[in-house]
């Protein structure tokens, strides 16, 4: 190999500092302006020392030159020899090349700077707020909700790094979300995966980390890996909350993100929520209730005042908030038996409309002991449930109504899904029947009876995208409602969509319950973002095991038609070892939002409960 020449390693080591950037360029700009400068002043103190008129040294001359290299038109106001305009010409020709130069790379530098500030690549300074990592359709009802937690706040930020366009993101955001109030919305782009960009979020001062589940067939270990880019990170690491698409990923997320990560699994969640809701009415609204900021929510409470008192005792403590249960050092536990006795070491979990109103009550309640009812016990009975569509989860939907329902029930399948009624080996209390079926067209639905089912669960099918299986699913709905006003059954109908804007156009359809299990998960995420601490009480109430909601006929806890308090609904509720947490208007089911429900009422609001009514419960099956 030939040896290396030294034109060869200064060429080098100038491309070398050439490739640094504005500066380095502005440097070397600099360097040819200085050398320009002294060779013209030097030329004109040889071939005409005595001009201009009236210089007197060289440092005179040297300002003369650079006047000239820094404004080349002054050439045209001098005068003198051939020889002096000759060397002030060449100098004025050299600074009109020099200031093109500068001004070039000054654009240039400046434009680079605001793309980058455009994209969204500075360093945030913030503390106390609240990181979003990813992107997907839950991002606006996190965001939502957020707000609208923060709005008595002062100062608030929500801070979002996701591989998209600073400027999009922050329309998408604002067109879908609307007014944030007084939350700041501070959009970076980068790869969340990258610790690099994590660096720009500022998380050792944040109060909290949500890592959302991307979009893509591969989207769980996407999360994962963010999961390990935040355990690698030196510092403080602020509490994560994750959503994980498949229940299969929980083990390798725990693993990736450590015990501290609070993991929310999509899939299951929904899965229970679609279970639940199609069992008992209004499920979901009640569930929604509970995880938006918007009407009741969940506070725990550490009340010296009820250390030493039952639990049974406690739900007469507050006025316009619901206890339903205790957090212990064990475990949460909603529904205790009556006769548990709270300790100092105990809090409080109670519902809510804001954290002022969790106040004790001042003296004992109203009852009207005329009006309780005493009534036993409903037997469960075998049923009959039809499944429409099927999906991913269609399969762990199936496998946790088998856990509910009495034995000899029966659950017909109807799709036209190539993985329809697969993978059920095992049931204990289900037989399963499954039969081809295009769940859009009326003579196909027609020829399944649905009038001979009690429970009707319309899924969305997987293999259209979340738009079409949407539209999809409202067909179905329409088709089912006018099979309903024209045969005149009844059964329960509880559908899942994808998009929060079809909820819509759904209730025209007048289901029963519709699950958007991505706004679940969104406002699942929002709240553990708020308060770790519930995610112990969220993982109990989607449990099946234990104490759940149940609405439940209001003629089997107060006389119908009498005038009565909620205290007195509570303490029926009481007697009959269950927690009371509200009611539902058969008048107003179809009224949205609410549909009748009526979470955490005052408890000395008189109200008057008919045949058709429910009173919400927290009880065992």
């Amino acid at each position: 190999m030939s040896k290396v020449t030294f034109r060869e390693r200064a060429r080098y080591w100038f491309d070398n500092t050439m490739s640094k950037g504005t500066a380095s360029l502005i440097g070397w700009l600099a360097v040819v302006s200085v050398g320009l400068i002294v060779v013209v002043a030097g030329l004109t103190l040889w071939v005409a020392p005595e001009e201009p008129e009236g210089v007197g040294h060289a440092g005179e001359v040297l300002w003369i030159t650079l006047m000239h290299a820094l404004t080349p038109s002054k050439v045209a106001s001098d005068k003198g020899s051939m020889a002096y305009m000759t060397v002030m010409f060449a100098g004025s020709l050299g600074g009109l090349f020099i200031v093109s130069m500068l001004v070039g790379l000054l654009s240039n530098g400046l434009k680079q700077k605001v793309d980058r500030l455009r994209r969204g690549r500075s360093r945030i300074v913030e503390s106390g707020h609240t990181v979003i990592l990813g992107w997907s359709d839950q991002m606006f009802t996190i965001v939502t909700e957020l707000a609208k937690a923060q709005a008595s706040q002062k100062g608030t930020v929500i801070a979002v790094l996701a591989e998209r366009d600073k400027l999009e993101m922050e329309e998408d955001i604002r067109e879908h979300v609307g007014d944030l109030g007084r939350t700041r919305l501070v959009c970076r782009t980068g790869r969340p995966t990258e610790p690099r960009d994590l660096a720009l979020m500022n998380l050792a001062s944040a109060r909290s980390v949500v890592v959302l589940s991307p979009e893509s067939e591969d989207s769980d270990a996407h999360v994962i890996k963010i999961l390990l880019a935040l355990a690698k990170r030196q510092g403080v690491h602020p509490p994560v909350v994750a959503g994980l698409a498949s229940s299969r990923n929980i083990a390798a997320a725990r693993l990736a993100g450590g015990q501290d990560v609070h993991l929310v699994d999509s899939d299951d969640t929904a899965s229970r929520l679609i279970v639940q809701s199609s069992r008992q009415s209004g499920m979901s609204v009640v569930c929604m209730d509970l995880l938006n900021f918007d009407g009741g929510e969940i506070y725990l409470r550490t009340p010296k005042k009820l250390v030493g008192v039952t639990y049974g005792d406690a739900l007469h403590a507050y006025q316009t908030a619901s206890a339903i249960g205790l957090r212990r050092p064990t475990g949460v536990v909603l529904n205790p038996p009556m006769d548990t006795v709270i300790n100092a070491d105990d809090e409080v979990i109670v519902i809510a409309h804001d954290d002022s109103h969790v106040r004790l009550a001042a003296g004992k309640p109203s009852l009207d002991e005329a009006a309780i009812v005493v009534a036993g016990k409903r037997a469960t009975e075998p049923e009959r449930t039809l499944l429409l569509n099927w999906n991913g989860r269609a399969e762990q939907i199936i496998r946790y109504l088998d856990g509910y329902v009495a034995p000899g029930s029966v659950l017909e399948v109807a799709a036209d899904h190539p993985k329809a009624g697969t993978s059920l080996a095992g049931l204990r209390n289900l037989t399963v029947n499954v039969k081809d079926c295009d769940t859009t067209d009326r003579f196909a639905l027609e020829s399944l009876g649905v009038g001979l089912f009690q429970h009707v669960i319309v899924l969305s099918d997987d293999r259209f995208d979340p738009h079409h299986s949407d539209t999809r699913t409202l067909m179905t709905l329409l088709q089912l409602r006018d099979m309903q006003s024209t045969l005149g059954e009844h059964y329960s109908i509880v559908s899942e969509m994808h998009d929060e804007n079809n909820r819509a156009l759904a209730e025209v359809t007048e289901a029963d319950d519709i699950v958007i299990s991505d706004t679940v998960i969104g406002l699942l995420l929002a709240q553990l973002a708020e308060n770790r601490h519930l995610a112990d009480v969220f993982a109990y109430l989607f449990d099946s095991r234990g104490s759940e909601i149940y609405p439940r006929p209001a003629g089997d806890y107060v006389r119908p038609g009498t005038t009565v308090s909620f205290s007195t609904v509570v303490e029926s509720a009481r007697r009959r070892h269950e927690t009371a947490i509200g009611y539902r208007d058969a008048e107003r089911r179809n009224d949205p939002p609410h549909y009748g429900i009526v979470l955490n009422p005052d408890k000395a609001e008189p109200l008057v409960l008919g045949e058709r009514d429910s009173v919400i419960v927290l009880a065992e099956r």
